[in-house]
Order: C-alpha cells, then sequence, then structure tokens
C-alpha cells in the first residue's frame, strides 16, 4: 500500500505541475514568408531549460540562466515577455516556408511539454481575362477569372457592382502543380442590363482581404440614353444651319440673275454703238428726211441694207430702254 500511495502522489504532482503550462495559440495560420509567433507560459519557477522543437527537431534551446542559446537555424529566436504574472517565451520563426508547417513544441526539459499546430499557406495571383468591355444591351457577356499559384486550394467568388453573385452563376475548376500549388479557374455568364463593375476575388484563410481583380462593362444603349437630351439639339441646329445656307444661296443666284439681266452685255453695248453710229451717216445722207417706212424700187441694194439695219438698229434700241 506504501507504494502504490507513492505512486499516486507523483503522478498528481505531475499532473499539477503540467497544468501550470500552456502554449498559445494552438493552432496558427501564416502566409509564407509571414513571421510566427508562439508563446510558452509558466508559473513553475524550477524550470532549468526550455527546448523548442519544429516537427519534432530542437531549433531553439533557452537556458533559465543563460538566456537564449544560439542556434544552427537562422530564422529562428526568442525573448522573454514582459509584464506577465506568469514566466513566458516567445518563440519566433521568421520568414515561415512551406516545409515549416507542422508541429512548434515547448518542452520544459524535466517536467512538462506543450504542442501547438503551425500551417504555411501561399499567396498567388488572380486576373480576370481581357481588357474592359463595351457591348450592347441585353447581350450575354463570358467572364473568365485565373487564380494561379495557391496553397490550399483558394476560394474564389464574384461580384458584379459589389454584389456577391450566386455561387449557381458560375463554374470552377481547379489543378494541382507538382510544388502543391493549386491553379484555379471559374466562368461567369453575364446579362448586359446596365454598366457594371466586376471582380473575381480569391482568397485563403491566412490573408486579411482577398485579392481583387476588376473590369469594366460598359452597355452602349446606357451611353445614348445618358445623351439623349443633347442629340435632337444638335440634329436641329445642324438642320437650320443647312437651311440658312441654302437659303443664302438662292438669294445670292437670284440677285446675281437679277443683275445680269438688268445690265446689257458687252456684245448689245457694242451693237447699240453701231446702230447710232449709222443712223448718223443716213440721216447726213438724207438731209434728215429718211422714212424707214418707204420703198423704193429704183433703191440699190445698198440703200436698202442700210434701212434694214437702221430698223434693227431702232427696235435694239427699244428694247435696251424697255430692259432699263
Amino acid at each position: 500500500m506504501d507504494v502504490f500511495s507513492m505512486l499516486v502522489l507523483l503522478l498528481s504532482c505531475r499532473i499539477q505541475v503540467g497544468a501550470k503550462m500552456s502554449v498559445s495559440p494552438k493552432t496558427l495560420t501564416v502566409l509564407r514568408g509571414e513571421e510566427a509567433r508562439f508563446t510558452c507560459s509558466t508559473s513553475y519557477d524550477h524550470w532549468t531549460v526550455i527546448v523548442w522543437l519544429l516537427n519534432g527537431d530542437a531549433v531553439l534551446t533557452i537556458s533559465k540562466a543563460e538566456g537564449v542559446l544560439a542556434s544552427v537555424f537562422p530564422n529562428v529566436t526568442a525573448e522573454e515577455s514582459p509584464n506577465s504574472k506568469r514566466r513566458s517565451w516567445v518563440f519566433i520563426l521568421n520568414n515561415t516556408e512551406r516545409h515549416n508547417q507542422g508541429s512548434v513544441t515547448c518542452d520544459i526539459q524535466g517536467i512538462d511539454r506543450r504542442t501547438a499546430s503551425l500551417f504555411v499557406q501561399e499567396k498567388g495571383s488572380v486576373k480576370v481575362s481581357g481588357n474592359d468591355m463595351l457591348v450592347f444591351q441585353w447581350q450575354s457577356v463570358q467572364f473568365e477569372c485565373l487564380a494561379e499559384g495557391w496553397y490550399p486550394q483558394p476560394t474564389l467568388q464574384w461580384q458584379v457592382n459589389d454584389k456577391k453573385v450566386s455561387k449557381s452563376e458560375y463554374n470552377i475548376s481547379s489543378e494541382e502543380t507538382g510544388k502543391s500549388l493549386f491553379t484555379v479557374t471559374s466562368n461567369l455568364s453575364v446579362k448586359a442590363v446596365k454598366s457594371s463593375r466586376v471582380d473575381c476575388l480569391a482568397s485563403v484563410s491566412a490573408l486579411p482581404t482577398p485579392l481583387k481583380s476588376s473590369v469594366r462593362l460598359t452597355v452602349v444603349a446606357e451611353v445614348v440614353e445618358e445623351v439623349n437630351c443633347t442629340v435632337p439639339l444638335a440634329v436641329t441646329a445642324s438642320l437650320a444651319a443647312i437651311l440658312l445656307l441654302l437659303l443664302l444661296c438662292i438669294c445670292t443666284v437670284l440677285c446675281y440673275r437679277q443683275r445680269r439681266q438688268a445690265k446689257p452685255s458687252p456684245q448689245e453695248a457694242i451693237r447699240f454703238d453701231q446702230s447710232l453710229s449709222r443712223r448718223d451717216s443716213v440721216a447726213g445722207a438724207t438731209g434728215g428726211m429718211d422714212n424707214p417706212g418707204y420703198y423704193n424700187e429704183g433703191s440699190t441694194d445698198a440703200t436698202y441694207n442700210v434701212l434694214i439695219t437702221e430698223a434693227g438698229s431702232k427696235m435694239d434700241f427699244v428694247s435696251f430702254c424697255k430692259v432699263r
């Protein structure tokens, strides 16, 4: 009975000591390249050495007497946490890599140990194929989103004007590459009702905000409606200008024709001068007693031609006077 009682007492002491030790957080997820921090706390003062293990391998040692000892792993260190009622040490893993993912253990030598879990995720890229689009209203438009280089498989989400699109309206396919990275492709069909901004978002749990790629969808009918007030005004102004120009052309042509009819041509002026000259010559020959209506059978052809010419000249002169 004495031996059994002693074993029970030792087990009880072990449990009490273990209950005074903890590691936080229990689970930590970071992006590759970021810093991972775990805190090991204990209220037990009689410890000598703390060893931090990463995936079962000792990577850092802390001595109560000498502090943090040198490590062959350059990306690990530790610091004592201030302002704590319990003795605490913070284990810091810099520049995390995918192979660091696994268990992180704080081992207080000869007393107890606690283990936490570390997850390292990979942030890739996201891109909506193509550029901004200009389409007619009610036209069906296809969009494709490509998310490459993620771990684990990212969550993909479409938004139109900051409103989430139902998952039933687009499809998602994924594949894993040789480096255990995922590529996800998604296709979305949108009915062009109005101009919108289309976003594709990709995310993993360690990412504070999703990565986003956006394109602009412009609907032609909407653009026409926006300027429908200025179009009739522009058309009216153009028609008025054309009519005014046409009216000016007609007025110019009419004025030119009227002036052309009122002004004698050079031929008419020359003929009028010749008529006056011949009349003077005939009047001189007859003593001013010429009678255009008189016909003399004995007249020579020359005299007859003079009379005819004179009669024609008088008619031209009358016509010219009437015009003026």
